[in-house]
């Protein structure tokens, strides 16, 4: 019995090009802004506007979280990419003028 055996595809990872490492980063970038804010920036007309409630920080602490979720499932769940062979495209296309 003759066994045919195939060669394993090439494969790589999206990796910066995941929309879910972007998606983190702008949270990221979003909840830091926030979480400054909120830390900083409290005054009493906002504790009034809110009911009593830090919502700048909260919010940004909130996104920060959110932010190392989608970073981490990136990390661990990454998007594989299957690459062609280059060399064995070129040999057998036909030439084009």
């Amino acid at each position: 019995m003759a066994q045919t055996t195939t060669a394993p595809a090439h494969r790589r990872a999206a990796g910066l090009f995941d929309v879910r490492n972007i998606i983190a980063a702008l949270f990221a970038i979003y909840g830091v802004v926030l979480t400054i804010m909120g830390a900083f920036n409290y005054t009493d007309s906002d504790s009034h506007k809110t009911g009593g409630v830090n919502l700048n920080l909260w919010s940004g602490l909130a996104m920060i979280v959110v932010a190392v979720l989608m970073a981490l499932w990136a990390g661990l769940r990454p998007i594989i990419v299957p690459v062609e062979d280059e060399s064995a495209d070129k040999s057998t296309a036909p030439k084009e003028f």
